[in-house]
């Protein structure tokens, strides 16, 4: 089954992508792969914190999942999994990509302020010819009803 593997972070272009990849996977019989990453901790002396914050981390990131997992199960019959990854958010998501030939494409949503689409969408299309799938990019500003009507 192909895979839709989409970024769960705390942007608002996240909503945007979660949305695309749950509707092409259940027009397209496909999967969603969420995929969250904890940054490393800068602090990395003090294990006991590290790791306490590595755990809310963890939760926090659950939490956020099961609400997107609800909605795409009960709105779109899709059933997505959870991946979470610890390090550099880039290199995180080329590993997953490249380690799962389930995944067939790459959704992020790009941000719709004059700053640029984000961090994750300018460093990863520099990246974009070498990568095994392709990546499709979710305008941030999109209405739900033109995401709709063009998947």
């Amino acid at each position: 089954m192909r895979k839709f593997l989409v970024v769960l972070d705390d942007s608002r272009e996240c909503l945007n992508a979660m949305r695309f990849a749950a509707l092409r996977a259940a027009k397209t019989q496909g999967g969603v792969q969420i995929l969250s990453i904890i940054p490393p901790e800068e602090y990395q002396h003090w294990m006991g914190v590290a790791d306490l914050m590595r755990a809310e981390a963890r939760e926090r990131i659950e939490a956020h999942f099961e609400v997107f997992a609800k909605w795409m199960r009960d709105r779109h019959g899709v059933n997505p999994e959870l991946v979470i990854r610890e390090g550099d958010p880039e290199a995180e998501i080329l590993a997953q990509v490249r380690e799962d030939p389930q995944v067939g494409v790459l959704v992020l949503g790009a941000n719709h302020e004059k700053s640029g689409p984000g961090p994750l969408v300018t460093a990863l299309t520099r990246s974009a010819g070498s990568l095994p799938v392709p990546i499709t990019i979710v305008p941030g500003a999109m209405s739900k009803e033109r995401l709709e009507s063009i998947t």
